[in-house]
């Protein structure tokens, strides 16, 4: 396969084309980045908002490129990016798929992200190796490495077997003596090896079948044609942008205007009245939360608005810190009484996320805030927030692009909760916003202080204190075998008599490797304005325990009548039903829960062979418990789970569907294998931590 040649035009040249040129450009060369687009994306929706996006991204960014970059390889890599970020927007995913694509790239969607991208731009768009290694940003030997990965997953995709008995030592080798780039000596050394190994013989054979496919592959592609009308829409869609934008700067000269105006009257009353900016965000600031940041100096009112499908959504501020990018918004149905809410998973995006925006982290999470007066006040008015990326600059303009909101529908049991699973509605639309942000600093304050939970030693390191969240870092001994915590909650953390509830949704772990006897976690509080501290009360909740407790139950034959009951921790545990087929079943049960010291067991099912089971499907049945014993099923909970009183989650029925290595293959159950299991316990324990 001879790689495509690039295009030698360089950056340099490019400054200097117009818009108009771009779209020429990518007329010309459409076939090519049409079939790369059908490798990542599934309907010609998302095909036309491909190339549309790319299109302008080319002349906004690719001027930033390095000289020696030539066009070809800076319009793939932004093209690539492009890419990635519509695969991921489920708001232009369709329900249907075209049949082209089903048949020439379904294999590929089943490849991991990093292995599909070296394959189709080495393979699909034939570019040379060292090149689509440049466009990853990996080594030429790592882009080998995903290449062969990549090969061996398709090789057991398409049917040519999933064992691989070739000696790791030379498969290496294999792509480049199949390409016929292997050094000689290697060359000369690998076919005296395989001359005399049956097993690399067949194994090379079905790793050549499978890169000649491919070669077939990339000659039918010739005939996926692009649509006659595409281009002619995506041109269309950029010259009704073009327009809008020149509407968009006439509007914002006459607004600029006035707001220099009034900014100018603001600077002089304050450079006159030290006091007037607690007092003027008092009087005309009714949200509380926007309200404490503008009086902290942390952001700035923003009131950039966007109308689309009769719903308008104002984007009140941003604060930008190390741990977050925090967006608060208000929505305002216009037509209807309606609260709409922007959904944390998905129907927005940021345009430019991967030039400004640090990926070292994850968005926060933050529930719709329903007992709030401002959104008890207006039946068709929102008032929330979103947690993005944090920036990797000091500051940056992000393009927010909304294109679905999710209808908030209240719970009818008059609670101030919520569903957000079930029979949501959505209302569609497009709202794009361009939000200034600068980055605030954080404080960091180093903690030297040891506790144990339940004979676990706990260790403090580290409180931030950031505008957008207080974080503090700790880390749990993990030296007992037998007994471990899973998870730790805290209620609190006190601060100079100030408390800041903990983040429900705020923990994670962090991969430190710093002590392999130590794992470290953190765990976000409510921010903390203005203060200094000098010591700090931390309040736990709750901690998740696992004991190691090992029983094997050797399972009846299936053709034997059931239950099979057997004694463990303290109780008496049903194996209901062992039915051997494909695939098998399995229930084991325990309805009895009073003073049952475990909530939910670890454990697995061996078969008669040892390695005949390949998966293992699992469902469960249980309820939920509050601390004075009144039982809830899990799926019919009359109130919010926050607001039951130290809920515990008692595993009753448990469902497991086996299935064999092979279509057909019956797996035949052995032995229950118990390994430990876990269960809550709520604390009341109190630490003084003192700050150096």
């Amino acid at each position: 396969m001879i790689p495509a040649k690039i295009d030698p035009l360089s950056i340099t040249t490019i400054r200097e084309k117009s818009p108009e040129s771009i779209v020429d450009w990518f007329d010309q060369h459409k076939q090519s980045f049409y079939t790369l687009g059908w490798s990542y994306l599934r309907t010609q929706q998302q095909m036309e908002e491909l190339f549309y996006r790319s299109i302008i991204k080319v002349h906004k960014e690719l001027p930033r490129f390095k000289s020696e970059t030539t066009y070809e390889t800076g319009v793939t890599s932004i093209f690539i990016h492009t890419c990635r970020e519509l695969s991921k927007d489920r708001s232009l995913q369709d329900s249907e798929e075209s049949e082209p694509r089903q048949e020439l790239f379904k294999a590929f969607d089943q490849l991991k992200e990093d292995e599909k991208e070296a394959v189709v731009l080495t393979y699909v768009k034939g570019i040379s190796r060292e090149n689509a290694a440049h466009l990853l940003q990996v080594s030429v030997d790592k882009m080998k490495e995903l290449l062969f990965s990549g090969i061996q997953s398709l090789r057991k995709e398409w049917g040519y077997g999933s064992v691989f008995n070739g000696c790791k030592e030379y498969q290496k080798n294999y792509i480049d003596y199949l390409e016929r780039t292997l050094e000689r000596s290697k060359k000369i050394d690998f076919e005296v090896h395989i001359y005399h190994c049956q097993d690399c013989q067949e194994d090379l054979g079905t790793f050549q079948d499978v890169m000649l496919t491919m070669v077939n592959l990339t000659e039918r592609m010739k005939d996926f044609r692009v649509p006659s009308e595409f281009m002619e829409n995506v041109k269309a869609r950029l010259a009704e942008r073009e327009k809008q934008r020149q509407q968009k700067n006439k509007k914002r000269k006459r607004m600029g205007i006035v707001f220099a105006s009034v900014l100018a009257l603001l600077m002089g009353i304050e450079v006159f009245t030290g006091s007037f900016t607690n007092l003027y965000y008092t009087l005309t600031e009714e949200d509380q939360e926007l309200r404490a940041v503008l009086q902290q100096g942390l952001g700035e009112r923003l009131n950039l608005e966007a109308e689309s499908a009769g719903v308008k959504i104002k984007i009140k501020s941003a604060i930008a810190d190390d741990v977050q990018t925090l967006i608060l918004y208000e929505i305002e149905d216009t037509e209807e009484n309606n609260q709409y809410v922007m959904d944390y998973n998905e129907g927005f995006f940021v345009e430019n996320e991967h030039d400004i925006m640090s990926r070292e982290t994850y968005p926060r999470y933050y529930p719709p805030d329903l007992k709030s007066a401002e959104n008890n006040k207006e039946k068709n008015v929102y008032r929330g927030k979103i947690s993005l990326l944090p920036l990797t600059s000091d500051n940056g303009t992000i393009k927010l692009k909304i294109t679905k909101l999710q209808k908030l529908i209240r719970d009818s049991s008059g609670q101030n909760s919520f569903r957000p699973y079930g029979n949501m509605e959505n209302k569609t639309g497009e709202w794009n916003f361009e939000i200034p942000v600068t980055k605030q600093p954080s404080t960091e304050y180093a903690l030297n202080e040891e506790t144990d939970i339940e004979g676990i030693p706990i260790r403090f390191d580290k409180l931030t204190i950031a505008p957008t969240a207080t974080i503090l870092q700790y880390a749990i001994n993990n030296e007992q075998p037998e007994k471990r915590i899973d998870l730790l909650n805290f209620d609190n953390l006190e601060v100079n008599d100030k408390k800041m509830k903990a983040d429900m949704y705020g923990s994670n772990y962090l991969d430190l490797h710093q002590d392999m006897n130590w794992t470290t976690f953190q765990t976000y509080f409510n921010p903390l304005f203005g203060e200094k501290p000098k010591e700090i009360n931390v309040q736990f909740k709750s901690v998740l325990l696992t004991f190691e407790d090992h029983k094997t139950i050797e399972l009846l034959d299936a053709a034997k009548e059931y239950p099979q009951t057997f004694e463990y921790a303290g109780s008496t545990i049903s194996i209901d039903q062992v039915e051997v087929g494909e695939p098998t079943n399995v229930v084991i049960s325990n309805h009895e829960i009073k003073n049952r010291a475990y909530e939910s067991l670890n454990f697995n099912i061996v078969g008669k062979d040892e390695n005949e089971i390949s998966s293992m499907e699992m469902d469960s049945e249980g309820v939920l418990v509050d601390k004075n014993g009144k039982e809830y099923g899990m799926n019919e909970i009359p109130v919010a789970y926050e607001e039951i009183e130290q809920p515990r989650n008692f595993f009753t029925v448990q469902r497991m569907r086996l299935h064999g290595n092979n279509p057909g293959d019956k797996v035949i159950p052995k032995r229950l294998e118990i390994y430990g299991y876990s269960t809550t316990r709520y604390l009341d324990d109190v630490v003084r931590v003192s700050l150096e």
